[in-house]
């Protein structure tokens, strides 16, 4: 099964540049995490699945503490997702980020890096 995080929206201040660091800017977050569901699936108890809310939860907070590169933001997303959620199921996957329009004096509607959760094995 996946679940489908889509347009997690959050302020944040990423960026290289002082501006970018000071003022922030927008950020969309969208995730597919590949899981195991077979237990939830057959338990019907929250507890033996990879909650959906703790994973929002846990992008939030990620993107709470500022990276200059984009780079390094979605390999803390990744690495943080993969070290919360293996453990209740999570196989794989992948963590988008969006920049809602980069201060980079071209009209640009948004700038995404997006990387794999690699699969369990």
């Amino acid at each position: 099964m996946t679940i489908e995080l889509r347009n997690i929206e959050v302020y944040a201040r990423h960026g290289c540049y002082a501006e970018e660091q000071k003022v922030g800017g927008r950020f969309i977050v969208d995730a597919d995490l590949v899981v195991d569901a077979s237990l939830p699936a057959e338990s019907d108890n929250v507890a033996d699945a990879l909650n959906y809310v703790e994973a929002c939860r846990l992008i939030a907070d990620v993107m709470a503490t500022p990276h200059h590169l984009l780079e390094s933001l979605v390999a803390e997303l990744t690495r943080r997702l993969e070290e919360r959620f293996r453990p209740r199921g999570l196989t794989g996957g992948w963590v988008k980020v969006r920049k809602v329009a980069p201060p980079i004096g071209i009209q640009v509607e948004s700038v995404a890096l997006k990387a794999e959760i690699a699969p369990r094995g």
